[in-house]
């Protein structure tokens, strides 16, 4: 399956604040580019998302900003299947990021890797991306955008490697999952179908 993985970093606790993203393109013989760049959200940083990430107002001040970067952004993720790792947080980050530029939202459907990784290894005690990683061997650097995205769509190949099949239709009905979806002004997320219970027959 062709996908792409993106992950953002944010300057603070506002969801318009990027600061950083990280773009991992994906076809059916694995990694096919790669895409990574500091963005100067021309707001304040928080010294908790400093701690975070490590990047400051002095490593972003000859940044592009996200209006600057969005051709290209958007010649990746328009009309793409998306994946993230806590997606409704990077969707959120694109949403309110193209909102405070006025930018016209992609077209795009999307999936979760978190929501995926319950699913197919729902022994792990968390499904915290790094948790996951060290499940399955990845070694990264955490939140830095470019490895967060190259884990996650890593994450989703191991997923369908596990559940044997290359075709996103029999995955999500292996996974009871429905994939999102976002488009001009709006968004549907990513659902995790519950499984129909069996009726009971109870006799007195």
């Amino acid at each position: 399956m062709d996908f792409v993985s993106i992950d953002f970093e944010t300057a603070n606790e506002k969801r318009n604040s990027a600061c950083a993203i990280g773009i991992v393109t994906v076809n059916e013989n694995g990694i096919k580019d790669e895409y990574y760049s500091l963005i100067n959200p021309m707001m304040r940083f928080s010294s908790f998302n400093k701690r975070i990430h490590g990047i400051t107002e002095d490593d972003v001040i000859e940044a592009p900003t996200f209006a600057e970067l969005w051709p290209t952004l958007g010649n990746y993720l328009s009309n793409k299947m998306v994946v993230a790792h806590n997606a409704s947080f990077d969707m959120s980050v694109a949403r309110a990021t193209l909102d405070h530029f006025n930018l016209e939202y992609p077209n795009l459907d999307y999936l979760c890797t978190a929501n995926i990784s319950r699913n197919v290894w729902p022994q792990l005690q968390n499904h915290k991306l790094n948790t996951v990683a060290a499940h399955l061997g990845f070694t990264f650097a955490h939140h830095h955008a470019l490895e967060d995205a190259r884990v996650a769509a890593k994450i989703l190949m191991k997923a369908f490697e596990t559940y044997g099949t290359a075709e996103l239709d029999i995955f999500l009905k292996k996974c009871n999952i429905s994939k999102g979806k976002m488009f001009e002004r709006g968004y549907v997320p990513p659902r995790v179908k519950r499984k129909k219970q069996s009726a009971k027959l109870y006799l007195k």
